[in-house]
């Protein structure tokens, strides 16, 4: 009979990996190609112009716009401190001036005669890439970044929120179906990523940033965990910037799903090095994964997937990787030949699912993925 192929979430245990390090706007790149860096180490770096500030003079001093030049204290390309004053008046007899202050450290960056305002920027913004990974520089983007090398191992998630960080993994629970609770996280975890079973929820990820935890690494998390987290419900949309004080990496999807066996032992075995995650996570068209990587003495490559072109088949399980079932585990239940065609008009090739709760949905072949038993 005939198979359908679908991908997959990729565990590879020792793979080369290439990471582009790339700034959002031009700058200067400190790394040249052979260069061996750490994940902290600074890759390229930019300067983001600082923000504005209007400050209307005319206004506050109730002069002509055309005049403000002459009650001017300042010039352009003068610094300015917060609460200086910028601009008086004469005053009746060198008394009762007013006065115009800045409303911010910068530098006047224009006087205008014709609306009355001093426009006034900020401190420009330093920016700074990291190589995120520890590796060798192999390849330089032209005022813009580097590629980072490295081999080690390589663990792509299914869902996640923060950006990347790095820290020394451990593992705080002794089977890949224990929850990770907060009576697991202590003191002694500050700066580390923590790697747990099956489930978290959000009081122990709260105790987790108490305890300047860097990141959690487990199976699944419920819907009213993330939502409390997040203090809103999360829609389709790109995560990874969020500013929650640590990253979230989940393996598997949502409710108390026990992490792979494969992917907790791999961790496992990996406990104390220095791992570096990422949970940015798009699960609209175009999906990027949040991932995992540890790099690793150079070995023969061996990499171990549950992807790679998996058949889809009767009874084989999935999990659903687009709204509105994203997350949700079930099993493959009919494969009709038929194109069938979708509330958006096009035809496309379906699967029957039945979920864990039971119910059977219809969904295009491409909204899931193999999920190893």
């Amino acid at each position: 009979m005939a198979h359908a192929y679908t991908p997959g979430l990729k565990v590879a245990a020792g793979t080369t990996i290439r990471n582009e390090r790339r700034l959002p706007i031009g700058g200067e790149v400190i790394v040249r190609v052979g260069d061996r860096i750490e994940a902290e180490d600074v890759v390229a770096k930019a300067v983001l112009p600082g923000n504005v500030q209007l400050v209307n003079i005319a206004n506050l001093l109730s002069i002509p716009p055309e005049d403000i030049r002459d009650y001017m204290l300042k010039k352009e390309g003068e610094p300015v401190a917060k609460d200086e004053i910028i601009g008086e008046t004469k005053g009746l007899f060198g008394l009762f001036k007013s006065h115009a202050r800045g409303p911010i450290d910068g530098t006047i960056e224009g006087i205008s005669d014709v609306t009355g305002q001093v426009i006034i920027r900020e401190a420009p913004i330093p920016v700074n890439v990291m190589g995120h990974i520890a590796g060798s520089i192999v390849e330089i983007i032209s005022d813009e970044g580097a590629i980072v090398e490295t081999y080690g191992t390589y663990i792509q998630g299914i869902f996640g929120i923060g950006g990347e960080t790095v820290g020394a993994l451990e593992v705080v629970v002794d089977s890949p179906d224990t929850p990770l609770t907060k009576d697991f996280i202590r003191s002694a975890h500050q700066d580390k990523i923590l790697c747990g079973g099956a489930v978290v929820g959000n009081d122990a990820i709260q105790e987790a940033i108490r305890q300047g935890v860097k990141g959690i690494i487990v199976g699944g998390i419920h819907d009213d965990d993330l939502r409390a987290l997040l203090g809103y419900e999360l829609g389709v949309a790109i995560t990874g910037s969020e500013s929650l004080g640590l990253t979230l990496v989940i393996t598997e999807g949502f409710g108390e799903i026990s992490m792979a066996a494969r992917t907790f032992n791999l961790l496992k075995a990996q406990e104390g090095m220095t791992a570096s995650i990422n949970g940015a996570t798009q699960i609209r068209a175009g999906v990027v994964r949040p991932t995992i990587i540890i790099p690793v003495e150079a070995q023969e490559e061996t990499v171990d997937t549950n992807i790679a072109s998996a058949a889809l088949d009767i009874g084989t399980p999935i999990r659903i990787i687009r709204e509105p079932y994203f997350g949700q585990l079930g099993h493959v239940s009919a494969l009709p030949v038929e194109r069938q065609q979708l509330e958006t008009e096009a035809k496309v090739r379906v699967l029957e699912v039945e979920l864990e709760a039971g119910s059977t949905v219809v969904l295009p072949r491409a909204n899931v993925e193999i999920i190893e038993v």
